[in-house]
């Protein structure tokens, strides 16, 4: 009992430091590129992932050997592209809608699922699928006599998302969950060291500190997030991940001046019911097939 008490005061911790990042993140992508901001956020991350591979059981070389490398690569590069659409999605949207629309990310996975690992679906998730799509729609629902293009972008990142924790279950067949870590580290910094130079900006000597502290919760916050999973499976801590919506709420009305509309809280309800819904249906279905591991969850997360 004391082990998962521990393992919830992590997730929670994690969560919280997760959306305080996303807060910062909002403000320096609104003076200065996403890659940009990305790539920085990125090298201290992959420094962290290899140097938490090199104490792991046969070391770094023990770490990276993998039986799927393109896989891998695919999923480290779906991630920094996803942690772009993020932080664009936080400066151009609001961290309350963004939050509101990634929230039906789960949905998406039970329905890509489907075609691409050949998972059944049965009536309830079905059920809750349709409802979420719904819910999704409401958060999407123009508010004046035009729609906003730019809510599109969030709902791109949700697929690009889901097309992460896919290829994630996926590599999970043949690769241990360290090994998959460390490629989303390495190979994400890789790729935005390649992209982001061309995007380099010069910051005023208060944003460079917001940056340092946007590098220290990235790799705090994955730390704790992996001492979660120490002790909790990913069908417990999933739910707990809406708390971030929760957070995006208060921070972006408190902070940013955003607005929430009778739709997007209405829309917000609906998805975040059939989400944990489908990640508890998903689990029970896992069980019963004698898998106790439940919903595959990176702790890539989608920051």
């Amino acid at each position: 009992m004391k082990s998962k008490t521990h393992g919830y005061i992590f997730a929670l911790l994690a969560l919280t430091i997760f959306s305080l990042q996303d807060a910062i993140s909002k403000h320096l992508a609104s003076a200065y590129p996403p890659i940009f901001v990305t790539m920085i956020r990125y090298w201290a991350f992959g420094l962290f992932t290899v140097i938490l591979a090199s104490k792991m059981r046969g070391g770094l070389k023990a770490t990276a050997r993998t039986k799927r490398p393109a896989l891998q690569m695919a999923r480290g590069l779906l991630l920094a592209v996803q942690v772009v659409l993020a932080i664009t999605c936080f400066a151009v949207i609001g961290l309350a809608r963004s939050q509101a629309i990634f929230s039906a990310t789960p949905i998406l996975i039970a329905l890509l699922a489907m075609p691409i690992l050949g998972e059944r679906v049965g009536w309830r998730r079905w059920a809750a699928i349709g409802a979420g799509l719904f819910g999704v729609l409401l958060i999407l629902k123009p508010e004046g006599d035009f729609f906003d293009v730019k809510l599109l972008l969030a709902v791109a990142s949700c697929f690009n998302f889901a097309f992460y924790v896919i290829a994630t279950r996926l590599v999970s067949r043949d690769d241990s969950s360290t090994t998959s870590f460390f490629y989303t580290g390495v190979v994400g910094a890789a790729a935005m060291t390649l992209i982001g130079p061309f995007y380099w900006s010069w910051m005023s000597s208060g944003d460079w500190g917001w940056m340092a502290l946007v590098c220290v919760t990235s790799i705090s916050s994955h730390y704790f997030l992996i001492r979660a999973y120490d002790s909790l499976d990913a069908a417990a801590v999933q739910p707990l991940t809406y708390l971030s919506l929760v957070y995006a709420s208060i921070i972006g009305v408190t902070i940013y001046g955003e607005t929430l509309s009778l739709n997007t809280v209405i829309g917000s309800a609906i998805v975040v019911a059939a989400g944990i819904f489908t990640v508890w249906r998903e689990h029970v279905v896992a069980r019963r097939r004698g898998n106790a591991r439940g919903v595959a969850f990176d702790s890539g997360d989608l920051r």
